[in-house]
């Protein structure tokens, strides 16, 4: 498969459109569930993938090293996730209405998933990153450097403090639901 892939790149980056075809149908799902997890919705997400792929093909040609192009092609994702956020500043959140009309354990997960994806949000953008990469796509240290191009242990720093700052505010939460 990694051989497949890495000659798939080659071809992409030659001009070949079936080859780049092939290879966003390959990192599909992975790119759009980071576009999900930065902006929180389906179009969005959506809109970011569209956009992603577009800059991806526009500029594959770019790419020096073919065994870099997942990591390539989620910093694309990253950045066009940063440009929808920045347009759609005063978007409002998921509506209890909506989740009342989901079934109860369903709600409970949801829930707690939403708060969590908003703790999160609430972070600075380079532990957001830092910890989406690392604890929602399983990348490793120096993956995680190579997308962010920072390195590997600015990487292990965002972590710890993004950690810390998400338990500080869920301790702030239990707090206030106990005092």
């Amino acid at each position: 498969m990694e051989m497949e892939s890495h000659r798939l790149v080659k071809k992409a980056i030659k001009g070949n459109r079936n080859a780049f075809e092939k290879l966003v149908q390959q990192h599909y799902e992975k790119i759009y569930r980071t576009a999900y997890l930065y902006v929180h919705n389906e179009e969005d997400a959506l809109d970011v993938v569209q956009e992603a792929t577009y800059q991806a093909f526009t500029s594959i040609h770019s790419l020096k090293n073919p065994e870099y192009f997942s990591t390539w092609l989620t910093r694309i994702v990253i950045r066009c996730s940063g440009r929808v956020l920045k347009r759609k500043k005063n978007v409002v959140p998921l509506s209890d209405e909506i989740l009342s009309n989901l079934p109860d354990q369903a709600n409970v997960n949801i829930e707690e998933s939403l708060q969590l994806l908003d703790a999160i949000k609430q972070l600075k953008e380079n532990y957001c990153t830092a910890i989406i990469l690392f604890y929602y796509h399983d990348y490793s240290i120096k993956t995680i450097s190579s997308i962010m191009e920072i390195p590997e242990s600015t990487v292990k720093t965002y972590l710890s403090r993004g950690k810390a700052e998400l338990k500080k505010s869920y301790n702030n939460e239990e707090d206030k639901c106990h005092g």
